[in-house]
């Protein structure tokens, strides 16, 4: 055998071609020979901009006794997550059902059969942090694979069970029925999960939890409880000072390894990046907060300089690690600054530069202690020395960038962009949206069915459940402000590709997983979120979407029954599932906002604009030429223009608003869409 790596598009597995492991890729020739010789398969999994990753492979994978041990004992097979994210997910729930954390790099042992019996995250090459050292492990796991084969079969057998009951409903106590109150509980409970001083959930490391806050958001929006807006914007504001974003160059690093949003494994990703821009601009439209606007602004100055992949798209992430040290691109010392900026005191001040550093002798710029904006002097000083110091760094040896195109991730940017584009009237952000998603849908599309992964003019053959979501919310999104209908016929269309072959027809909701995709020891089915928004929590909230548009009953239908299929999980992880809950607020609660007016009428762009700007996270918007009929079930079917000028009715349930022909007048609606409406027809 040899390492075959050379072989493969993803930059993950090219960064491991020179290995003296011998990898293979991911297949049947793999497990062929794995069978053939009676080996044990070493499974590792990660993807190009994680740090831990590269430090196992610096420490093992490149040490050539080490190699030695895997090449003679096992079959060993390289995975990027991003390219097969059904793998990862079934050997990421082995781990926790093994009591273990989840992670990167992920370190399984399996079956030639693909079966696993162990399993572990990072190892050291020699025992430390208390783990054992990697070649302990090897030996281990080869002399049980010989020495213990029926307690192999044994382990295996019972993870196989255990993952397979993880995709069945779980056993609740009575029928679980949701509602809006339910919301609201679950809501409350979050707040013992929070850190009421650094925001965020307590402890460390710290994620940014997108899903999460947004739930809690729509909380506040929702009952106007001004504790759930303090969780959020207090989280926010310590992200957007802290040294987890980029105050150079713009953009969120993935996590924090403190408590405090300051030290971060510094990569970027497209879906961190995407979920804040979204999460900032829905708060920003209640509270105006110009911070808020500033990152927004920034990160996407960020997303377009820098992540433009394979043309129009976006690229999946930036590493962590330039000439091999972590952060060395984002890092400072004061000797540095000192001789850059002219009179650095006040920078240094406000950005928390001392002489002994903040971080490993080095400092990662941060404005944790100083939040608060300084006049406009000395706010326009701070910026020419931050684009001084950006000017120096671009010049630096830059950090990895892993330019595959991943349909999920882009769907999650293009919603974003088209928001964001729309709240703050910035037509580029909504041009670069329609760009990206033209090019997932000429280039990552056959037909019906979605490309996942695209890179080097090579694409995959298998697409997701979460592409399909995520793209189709991208689509109704791109809808909304556009109008164009194309958009809103290919939402259908994967919609039903979804039905057609993700269903799972016997407990309801969808796989992750393709009927025609590859066979692996168990199909995942979930809605739990992780660092994404799971498919299934998409998916409620394009099918509760598609129905208020388009007023066809099989959308509401299959929206209800998504919901119905994973309500029990209200009793075993309601704060996994908040993608599904916000999706249900949206079927079961939607502010519908008709606009009646030609899209070009100066009036009823100015009423379209109101909306974008007004804080509704479950509005629907439809715009209406007049003399165009809504859906018969539209609670505005039949309402028209007042005096023949521009006019928008805003709609919850069956009752909707007095016609409202001036922006002020629908601000105010929008702000408390259930005091506007008029009493129902008798």
């Amino acid at each position: 055998m040899r390492n075959t790596l050379d072989t493969a598009a993803s930059p993950y597995l090219i960064q491991h071609k020179d290995n003296p492991v011998h990898w293979q890729v991911w297949g049947p020739e793999a497990f062929e020979e794995a069978s053939r010789n009676d080996k044990p398969i070493l499974l590792s999994v990660g993807y190009a901009a994680c740090h831990w990753c590269h430090v196992m492979a610096h420490e093992s994978f490149e040490n050539d006794d080490i190699a030695a041990l895997m090449n003679e004992n096992f079959v060993n097979i390289k995975v990027d997550r991003e390219e097969r994210p059904d793998v990862d997910a079934i050997y990421q729930q082995t781990l926790q059902l093994l009591g273990q954390h989840g992670g990167w790099p992920l370190t399984m042992f399996l079956t030639p059969q693909g079966e696993p019996f162990w399993g572990g995250t990072y190892f050291p090459p020699d025992s430390r942090y208390g783990r054992p050292g990697f070649p302990d492990v090897l030996n281990q796991m080869h002399a049980i694979y010989r020495e213990q084969r029926e307690k192999v079969t044994e382990n295996s057998a019972a993870i196989k069970t255990a993952l397979e009951k993880l995709s069945q409903p779980p056993e609740v106590d009575g029928p679980i029925q949701l509602s809006t109150a339910v919301l609201d509980q679950a809501a409350t409970q979050f707040l013992r999960a929070l850190d009421p001083v650094n925001g965020g959930l307590v402890g460390a490391p710290k994620f940014p939890q997108p899903s999460i806050f947004d739930f809690l958001w729509r909380a506040h929006v929702r009952g106007g409880e001004k504790i759930f807006e303090h969780a959020v914007t207090l989280t926010l504001n310590r992200m957007c000072q802290g040294g987890i974003y980029d105050h150079l160059g713009g953009g969120f690093a993935r996590y924090s390894t403190d408590d405090i949003w300051l030290a971060p494994h510094f990569e970027k990703m497209l879906y961190d990046n995407a979920q804040l821009i979204e999460l900032l601009t829905h708060v920003w439209r209640k509270t105006g907060n110009p911070l808020y606007a500033e990152r927004v602004r920034e990160t996407i100055d960020w997303t377009l300089r820098e992540m433009l992949a394979a043309g129009d798209a976006f690229a999946a992430s930036q590493d962590a690690d330039s000439e091999g040290e972590e952060g060395r691109y984002y890092v400072w010392t004061e000797t540095e600054i000192d001789k850059l900026i002219g009179d650095p005191s006040l920078f240094k001040d406000i950005y928390d530069v001392t002489p002994g550093g903040n971080w490993e002798g080095n400092t990662i710029l941060n404005r944790t202690a100083n939040p608060d904006a300084l006049d406009d002097t000395a706010e326009a000083a701070l910026a020419n020395a931050r684009q001084i110091l950006f000017t120096v760094r671009d010049n630096r040896v830059k950090p990895g960038w892993d330019d595959k195109v991943l349909a999920d991730w882009n769907g999650l940017m293009i919603a974003a962009l088209a928001g964001a584009g729309a709240a703050f009237s910035e037509p580029p952000w909504l041009a670069a949206a329609e760009r990206a998603f033209a090019f997932i849908d000429q280039t990552m599309s056959n037909g019906n069915r979605l490309l996942h992964c695209f890179r080097d003019n090579r694409a995959t053959d298998v697409a997701f459940l979460d592409d399909y979501a995520n793209m189709a919310r991208g689509a109704l999104a791109l809808f909304e402000v556009t109008g164009n209908t194309h958009y809103l016929d290919r939402a259908r269309t994967w919609a039903d590709t979804v039905e057609d072959h993700y269903l799972d027809s016997a407990n309801g909701g969808y796989f992750l997983t393709a009927d025609d995709a590859e066979s692996l020891i168990t199909r995942p089915r979930s809605a739990a979120d992780n660092a994404t928004p799971s498919g299934n929590g998409v998916m409620a909230n394009v099918l509760a979407r598609l129905y208020h548009l388009v007023g066809d009953d099989v959308y509401r239908q299959r929206a209800e029954a998504l919901c119905l299929a994973f309500a029990g999980e209200i009793q075993r992880n309601f704060m996994g599932i908040t993608s599904l809950l916000c999706g249900f607020e949206i079927l079961a609660n939607a502010v519908q906002v008709a606009v009646i007016g030609g899209r070009e009428d100066g009036g009823t762009k100015t009423l379209i604009q109101t909306y974008f700007e007004s804080p509704v996270p479950t509005g629907v918007l439809q715009v209406i030429e007049p003399g165009t009929k809504l859906p018969s079930n539209h609670p505005a079917s039949g309402k028209t223009q007042i005096d023949g000028s521009p006019t928008a009715y805003v709609c919850q349930g069956t009752t909707c608003s007095l016609p409202i022909s001036d922006p002020v007048g629908l601000r105010a609606a929008l702000a408390d869409p259930a005091g506007a409406h008029a009493a129902p027809p008798p």
